[in-house]
């Protein structure tokens, strides 16, 4: 799965079942095996995730990348503070 962060940074990102997250607002480098290891979610969508709660996905969940970002997996429960 090759593509340019700058082409990732903006895309929407849906669960399997289609449901959206939220938009990759941050790419995360791994430095170390010069990868990208994770996406950032400043607001993700309020129905998946509490409001004050940010969000960062592993790339090992993202099943796809196009014109939007579909994931394989994403936790069942609500992500509420502390739960993380």
């Amino acid at each position: 799965m090759l593509e340019n962060i700058n082409n990732i940074k903006g895309l929407e990102i849906y669960t399997p079942e289609g449901i959206f997250v939220g938009v990759a607002d941050e790419v995360v480098i791994d430095i170390s095996e010069m990868t990208v290891g994770l996406l950032f979610i400043s607001d993700a969508n309020p129905v998946l995730v509490d409001e004050r709660v940010s969000v960062s996905i592993p790339m090992r969940w993202v099943q796809s990348i196009g014109d939007v970002i579909i994931l394989n997996r994403f936790p069942d429960e609500r992500v509420v503070p502390g739960s993380v």
